[in-house]
């Protein structure tokens, strides 16, 4: 009878314990250690918005976008860089993650009442949401990031049309803009530490707001002219309300802590210790050609000179193929009909070549590995996890200055073009610390402003070194640079937009394949289909542009 007591009241312990268990369950699931949605501080927030996004736009524009414009090219692992091998499923998962933690840093500052934090959101929701719909067209927009309420509609958003998300997103730039027109004395809630883009100067804040404004304002100006005139031309005139990033010192940057990989410049060889993503990497003969025909003072700073410069002479011997003092001598012979470069200083890879079966300028193994002495490099500043020049360039007063003088050469007012032409060059020259070379370089033939917009639009691309992916867009919308697609690319040109992914087509099929029907199949489209980066969004759809 005692052990059977005993059983009983065990049993009986173990009953009343998960009966009480039970109703304490959601206490017992809140984590004691961690900070809940519900009341986290939005400056806890702000540091994550803002790396990711820094990260993710530079990893674009200095890797496959780099290529697409032909700013850089790569000889091994190359055909998504160089060729446009996309493989149609490129997902748009890691932009809506930083959205959702963009909108609670939103939700929690209107809760706090917290206007500085609320601006900031709020433009960076317009970077991200302008990014995914000048990346891949039509996308979630008025429905999406509302999951956790749990209707169909959100759990499977419907896609909003380009004509609507731009014009929400120069909505919120409006709103962005009068939340951070005080000054910083006025905001008690900044925390200077947290805002790893302006230290937190709303003051620096509103110029990006206004300035994004301008560029999305660009965008769309070859389908709603009036529109884009309108606004351009209302912020122009109305500076004191709507101050723009005018010079270097307000642009929109991101730097490096250079701590480990995830907080370093990437393709560095620091915590790459092989070298082989930096070494793969080569400048484009695209982008060299011009900058070296105007003796671009920028070209130093982003290259490196071959190793091995190559020197054909007619007068040597048949067969000879030597090193003398650092440099390869060859005869005729020996060249045959490969494809060779002999500038002294800087060879760049053209589009698209790594995959021909001779290897452009004597590559020693063609298209296997990344080991050339006879191209250019990118500078060796590339190989270190943080420098002064090292950053995520999201917005920049070239940019700015390029938008309104191609504004102005449209007959609108936005200024004198040559004024604004000719301070976009001298801000770029400023970003990368040759501001001294201005006078000189801006006299160059080639550089002094002839009033086209070719000029402009071409000095804005080389301007775009390693935020690639706006001179990509610049490119779709006026065709400009005259870019070719390369030997041995994909399709014979550029692509206009990203494939929509595989899991969207699957879990969304319904809303997806109305984005995709409204998309315009080129003849470059071809076997894909209209989910084709080959197809053309409303953004160029009617345009003639950019083939």
């Amino acid at each position: 009878m005692k052990n059977t007591f005993i059983k009983n009241t065990a049993c009986l312990v173990l009953l009343l314990s998960f009966l009480f268990s039970c109703k304490d369950l959601s206490q017992l699931n809140v984590n004691p250690n961690g900070v809940q949605p519900e009341t986290v501080n939005p400056n806890l927030i702000l540091p994550t918005v803002l790396t990711e996004t820094g990260k993710t736009f530079l990893n674009l524009g200095y890797q496959d976008m780099s290529g697409v414009v032909q700013h850089t090219q790569k000889d091994a692992f190359f055909s998504g860089h160089n060729d446009y091998d996309w493989g149609g499923d490129q997902s748009w998962t890691g932009y809506y993650d930083l959205l959702r933690n963009n909108d609670l840093l939103y939700q929690r500052a209107v809760t706090l009442n917290m206007e500085f934090q609320q601006g900031v959101a709020l433009v960076m929701k317009s970077m991200i949401f302008g990014m995914i719909t000048d990346l891949w067209g039509d996308a979630p927009y008025t429905n999406a990031l509302k999951g956790e309420q749990g209707s169909a509609d959100y759990i499977a958003p419907k896609f909003d049309d380009q004509a609507t998300i731009y014009a929400g997103i120069l909505a919120d730039l409006d709103k962005a803009s009068v939340l951070l027109s005080k000054p910083k004395t006025a905001y008690s809630s900044i925390v200077e530490n947290a805002d790893m883009y302006y230290a937190g100067d709303p003051a620096k804040w509103q110029k990006l707001a206004n300035s994004l404004k301008l560029r999305y304002l660009m965008r769309i100006s070859a389908k709603q002219p009036d529109v884009a005139k309108a606004g351009i031309e209302k912020i122009v005139a109305n500076p004191a309300q709507y101050p723009i990033i005018d010079d270097a010192s307000a642009d929109a940057t991101m730097a490096f802590a250079g701590n480990n990989a995830g907080d370093s410049w990437p393709a560095n060889t620091v915590f790459d210790i092989s070298g082989s993503n930096y070494r793969r990497i080569k400048m484009c003969s695209t982008l060299l050609k011009p900058m070296q025909a105007t003796k671009d003072p920028r070209l130093a700073i982003w290259a490196k000179k071959v190793e091995i410069p190559l020197s054909v002479d007619a007068s040597l011997p048949a067969g000879t193929d030597k090193i003398i003092n650092g440099v390869r001598y060859l005869s005729p012979d020996k060249v045959g009909t490969t494809q060779i470069d002999t500038d002294p200083n800087y060879v760049g890879l053209p589009p698209s070549v790594s995959q021909l079966p001779s290897g452009y300028n004597f590559n020693p193994t063609p298209g296997q590995t990344s080991v050339n002495p006879h191209v250019s490099y990118l500078n060796e500043i590339y190989t270190q996890a943080k420098g002064p020049l090292l950053k995520a360039r999201l917005m920049s007063a070239a940019e700015v200055r390029f938008i309104l003088a191609e504004a102005s050469s449209k007959g609108w007012a936005a200024g004198d073009a040559k004024t604004q032409y000719e301070a976009g060059v001298k801000a770029s020259l400023t970003a990368w610390g040759l501001s001294s070379s201005y006078t000189t370089f801006i006299a160059q033939k080639g550089v002094a402003y002839d009033g086209t917009l070719a000029q402009i639009i071409g000095q804005k691309w080389i301007a775009s070194w390693t935020n690639a992916t706006e001179a990509w867009f610049d490119y779709r919308r006026t065709g400009l640079p005259a870019l070719s697609a390369g030997y041995a690319a994909k399709r014979k040109a550029l692509p206009l937009r990203f494939y929509y992914m595989r899991d969207e087509l699957n879990l969304n099929k319904a809303n997806a394949g109305t984005a995709i029907d409204k998309l315009e199949v080129t003849a470059n489209s071809q076997s894909d289909g209209k989910n084709s980066a080959w197809s053309k969004p409303w953004l160029v759809q009617g345009t003639g542009k950019p083939w």
